[in-house]
């Protein structure tokens, strides 16, 4: 039996649900196609995904095709919710990357169709909505060309287009052909020399879409099913199928994590090797932050027939449910570690801090809090205990009020939001080091660390190393070390977390354990992981306080098209809000900006574009990078530490042993 592991992509609105409904109606799994206005659609299960009619969880469907089961996931189109994608790239064997013909290439549609390519996934294009008043073909087909600046191959062309009559009309026309021969010596050889068989021309379609070098676009609308039975066909011809085997070791990842009623977990993950069976013992884990733990698999399902059903065992290539792994994660490896994981979207760059409602219990709200980043790893908890507040990191509005929806419909928990505010980095600007050593000068603990800090390349994130020998202490002694840096650099010389850096361990030693005569173990003379943990943030800090540090704020691409009388009113408006116009092109009657915006202006110029454009701008943007921040004061944020930068309150918050 043969697998493809296949993901629904798609700006929001594109009609990528519908195309989902579609697809399974098709397949025979479902009597009736579901409605997103109705809110009676198969993959959009929780409560509120229906009241709002948007994807806001991936989920998973199988349909049988002539030879191929398809686990189809649905994913989320808002861009608040790419974190759902993000997981859901790193299991795909193929996708469908979903546009409008009516709207065209959009913000996420650019966004998406970048990391596709990244990634080497391989992707058919549906140009969905031809029945709608205001759609295009080639005009869309020009812009994709344009926007996207990928090889696309034109399956057809569409026919009344507008009407509940519009069609597809499948043929590889001269525009397949040219596509082709760009990437096939011996394709453009057999077109000079008089012709390519269409048997030829197809053989060529399947291996370069498989290879990721070119992208078939289909026309057609998933209300109507005009041009699905075509997709269905390129799904099961050209992409390829989930590669793996069943008897090697096991390998899989774990995309997706939920609870059931009872508080139990669940976790989604895709085999890439070997087989799991229930009651397997397994280990599972992120092997890049050395965490993970094992457990006892105690059920099994897969997915099959629309729906998923319990299982003794599933092979590689699977899309499996496993029950029984208490502290799994999302992003966790199941076994062997399958193929290297990175992000692959920003980050979020937004924060808010959620605020208890009249009778809403603290302890209650920070559990749920907590169980909710459980499931989606990218909204991060931040509690402070001087201040009594929890805040959470977002991607934006609408994520906070499914937030807010969740905590009152899923935990009975009122809450509101203050104002939300935009999440810098800080990265070291030099060098620094620092030492304190065991029982000398005023260090209170019995334990000698010396750091250096030092800066490393933009996205890199945080690497430690060491220049003492490994066997110069316990272990337990560096990896208390290691952790407690991680853990430090989460707030910097200004509150933000650090990044893109390295920190050497430099320096190291220890009081061996001792003990009294026909007593026990003396902690007074001792050496303990806590001197270490206790130690660590004073000389991390110290090398941070000599190395400096730069506050980085995210700063967003944009493109802005609007009508070309307006550039006079639009530029003084940019300039003011921080945005950088980098290339400026003219398009008839209209004008086309690119440059970069601090992400914190993003919303005054959204509020302020139509006036400027006569209601007739278009703006898309999405995170670009990190810049230092220029223009005003530096921004701090409040810490929720014991602000090892004060030494003396540190101490009296860490230890009874103060320093002087």
């Amino acid at each position: 039996m043969h697998l493809l592991n296949l993901g629904i992509l798609a700006h929001v609105d594109a009609g990528k649900t519908s195309l989902t409904e579609r697809l399974l109606h098709a397949a025979g799994v479902i009597d009736e196609v579901g409605s997103v206005d109705a809110g009676s659609t198969t993959t959009d299960t929780l409560a509120l995904e229906r009241q709002r009619g948007i994807t806001i969880k991936s989920a998973v469907v199988s349909f049988p095709l002539d030879g191929v089961t398809v686990n189809l996931i649905d994913t989320p189109g808002h861009p608040d919710f790419i974190a759902e994608v993000e997981r859901v790239l790193g299991v795909l064997d193929g996708a469908v990357l979903v546009v409008s013909a009516v709207e065209g290439v959009q913000a996420q549609t650019r966004v998406l169709m970048r990391t596709l390519r990244r990634l080497g996934i391989p992707t058919l294009v549906f140009v969905n909505k031809i029945d709608r008043r205001g759609a295009r073909d080639t005009a869309v087909l020009r812009q994709m060309a344009q926007r996207l600046a990928v090889p696309l191959v034109p399956m057809g062309t569409a026919a009344g287009l507008g009407t509940r009559a519009a069609r597809f009309v499948p043929g590889l026309g001269p525009a397949a052909l040219e596509a082709l021969a760009d990437r096939d010596d011996g394709l453009l050889a057999a077109y000079l020399d008089g012709g390519v068989p269409q048997g030829r021309l197809r053989r060529a379609l399947a291996a370069q879409t498989r290879d990721a070098a070119v992208h078939p676009v289909y026309f057609g609308s998933a209300i109507t099913g005009a041009g699905v039975p075509e997709l269905i066909d390129g799904i099961e011809r050209l992409l390829p199928t989930a590669p793996g085997d069943p008897g090697g070791p096991l390998s899989g990842t774990v995309f997706k994590v939920e609870r059931g009623p009872a508080g139990e977990k669940a976790a989604y993950a895709r085999l890439f090797s070997g087989t799991l069976r229930v009651r397997d013992r397994i280990r599972f884990g992120d092997g890049r932050q050395g965490t993970g733990g094992e457990g006892r698999v105690t059920a099994l399902s897969v997915f099959d027939g629309g729906t998923d059903s319990r299982a003794d065992s599933a092979a590689a290539g699977r899309i499996v449910k496993v029950w029984g792994l208490g502290g799994i994660r999302i992003g966790d490896a199941l076994g062997a570690p399958a193929r290297p994981s990175g992000r692959h979207f920003a980050p979020p760059t937004l924060e808010t801090v959620v605020v208890p409602g009249p009778g809403t219990d603290r302890r209650s709200l920070h559990l749920a809090l907590t169980q909710l980043a459980e499931q989606d790893p990218l909204i991060g908890v931040r509690h402070d205990e001087v201040r009594g507040e929890t805040s959470v990191s977002l991607y934006g509005e609408v994520q906070k009020e499914v937030v807010q929806a969740t905590l009152a419909d899923e935990y009975g928990l009122d809450v509101t939001f203050r104002e939300t505010t935009t999440l810098c980095v800080e990265r070291p600007s030099g060098t620094g080091h620092a030492v304190e050593f065991n029982k000398k000068d005023v260090n209170p603990f019995l334990a000698t660390v010396g750091l250096r800090v030092d800066p490393a390349p933009p996205g890199s994130g945080v690497a430690f190393r060491r220049e003492v020998e490994l066997g110069s202490m316990p272990y337990a002694f560096f990896k208390a070390v290691e952790d407690t840096v991680r853990e430090t650099l989460g707030q910097g010389l200004r509150g933000w977390e650090v990044t893109d850096c390295t920190v050497t361990m430099t320096h190291c030693g220890y009081s061996p354990r001792q003990s009294h005569a026909h007593q026990g173990f003396d902690k007074s003379m001792s050496s303990t992981g806590y001197d270490f943990r206790g130690l660590t943030p004073l000389v991390l800090m110290e090398a941070l306080r000599r190395a400096g540090t730069l506050v980085h704020e995210p700063m967003h691409r944009f493109r802005l098209e609007a009508p070309a009388d307006t550039l006079g009113a639009l530029l003084p408006v940019l300039a003011r809000l921080g945005a950088v116009p980098e290339s400026t092109a003219a398009r008839a009657t209209a004008c086309v900006l690119e440059g970069t915006v601090p992400a914190a202006r993003v919303h005054s110029l959204e509020q302020r574009l139509p006036g400027l454009t006569r209601g007739e701008g278009e703006l898309e943007t999405a995170f670009d990078h990190y810049a230092p921040v220029t223009r005003g004061t530096v921004p701090r944020r409040p810490r929720t530490d014991h602000n090892p930068l004060n030494r003396k309150e540190y101490l009296l918050n860490v230890t009874r042993r103060v320093g002087e």
